[in-house]
């Protein structure tokens, strides 16, 4: 009886967006096996999956049955042992790399697929020089400014260049960054370019729009994110030079971060221009998507940046993207028609956008019309997971035929 395909992924366990990415596998019964590049409760997410750690056993009480938990150190089960087993385990030479690499000659997986460079890339070309000759064929993909941001960084570069030179295959979610890649020496297979998060199922996301154009809606949504890229409080600068135009608006402030950051400078703008704004802390994906569909703009700013899942989200939800110039939305979007896309550090730059968006409603309903056809081309959950499917069965199939 043939042995169905064995994938080991290596990606942060408590990601949303690997939860969402080994979802697309989640009923094609294959063996999936995650290596958490560090000690996490998996996201609650997970499906399908077993995941390995250090601890033994230990069930996270809201993860999904069909997902087993694995120890590959003998130690008692329990979240606090597990930690304990960790640095046991690091002090006395056995280190996550070398775990690792035990468990690739143990598990022995057809294929195995590093999420992210920076945790996950560097980590599995570290377990390959220890593992030596006969390691499996790995693809490596990256995430965000994986490679845009810290390939520029001369303290990050020949680690870079190391994993591209060590991955048979290269996997990402821009058309810029496989040129990136490249020009870093990479010289292997190129998976097709999709979105690292896995789309959306977009029957479910539609159904949480509201049904008003989005034109006639009066919420701002803001990207809170304000740390080494995150550029929040830009973007709340902004708002407060447009203020006079937004006096019926309520600006909405997402996933604030670091929250002291962005809270009191949030609060101060609100007192000194009389506008209304809120902080949306911690709350579910639909909450979010609910935001998204509820608003005329959305706000996302940084100074790198891949997709950016928050402009896919807009779209979808059919707010208008306010988006940075300095990720490839150029690749998704038509600037000026179909969103716009500005200087990160530019708080006028932002705000004359802002203007232009609040004052023309034809924008905003057009953009709303050519954004969800590129939601339904593009970012399918179910187009991309057969994408995704076909190009794991074509490496595995070549193979076999190379193997026979």
């Amino acid at each position: 009886m043939k042995r169905r395909p064995r994938l080991l992924f290596v990606a942060m366990a408590d990601s949303v967006h690997t939860a969402r990415y080994l979802s697309l596998l989640a009923k094609t019964g294959w063996d999936v096996h995650l290596f958490p590049v560090y000690y996490s409760e998996p996201h609650p997410k997970m499906r399908n999956v077993t995941i390995w750690n250090v601890a033994s056993g230990y069930r996270p009480p809201e993860s999904d049955p069909s997902v087993t938990m694995r120890g590959i150190w003998p130690f008692r089960r329990g979240r606090i042992l597990g930690l304990r087993a960790k640095l046991m385990a690091e002090r006395f030479g056995f280190g996550l790399a070398a775990q690792l690499a035990a468990l690739v000659r143990w598990l022995k997986p057809d294929l195995l697929h590093s999420l992210e460079f920076q945790h996950a890339g560097y980590l599995v070309e570290e377990a390959k020089r220890r593992f030596g000759p006969g390691f499996p064929r790995w693809i490596a993909t990256n995430w965000g400014s994986d490679i845009y941001a810290f390939g520029k960084l001369p303290s990050h570069q020949d680690r870079i260049r190391a994993v591209l030179a060590g991955a048979d295959i290269y996997g990402c979610e821009c058309f810029r960054d496989v040129a990136l890649a490249q020009e870093l020496g990479f010289r292997g297979e190129v998976m097709p370019v999709l979105p690292n998060t896995g789309g959306f199922d977009l029957d479910h996301c539609f159904a949480l729009r509201q049904e008003a154009p989005p034109s006639a809606r009066r919420v701002i949504a803001v990207k809170g994110y304000q740390y080494s890229f995150g550029r929040s409080l830009v973007a709340l600068r902004a708002l407060e030079r447009t203020a006079p135009l937004l006096k019926e608006y309520r600006i909405v402030v997402y996933s604030p971060f670091p929250t002291d950051v962005v809270e009191i400078p949030a609060q101060l703008m609100a007192s000194r221009s009389g506008l209304k704004v809120e902080l949306l802390g911690h709350v579910k994906h639909d909450d979010i998507l609910r935001l998204h569909g509820q608003s005329r703009l959305s706000i996302s700013l940084s100074i790198s940046d891949a997709i950016c899942t928050s402009m896919t989200e807009a779209m979808v939800m059919g707010s208008f993207p306010i988006q940075s110039d300095s990720a490839c939305a150029d690749e998704w979007v038509e600037d000026g028609r179909s969103a716009f896309l500005v200087n990160a550090d530019d708080s006028d730059h932002v705000a004359e956008k802002i203007r232009l968006a609040v004052t023309d409603d034809a924008l905003i309903d057009q953009a709303a019309i050519i954004n969800r056809e590129t939601a339904l081309a593009r970012l399918d959950s179910a187009r991309i997971g057969s994408q995704v499917i076909a190009a794991y069965e074509n490496i595995l199939g070549r193979q076999e035929k190379s193997a026979a």
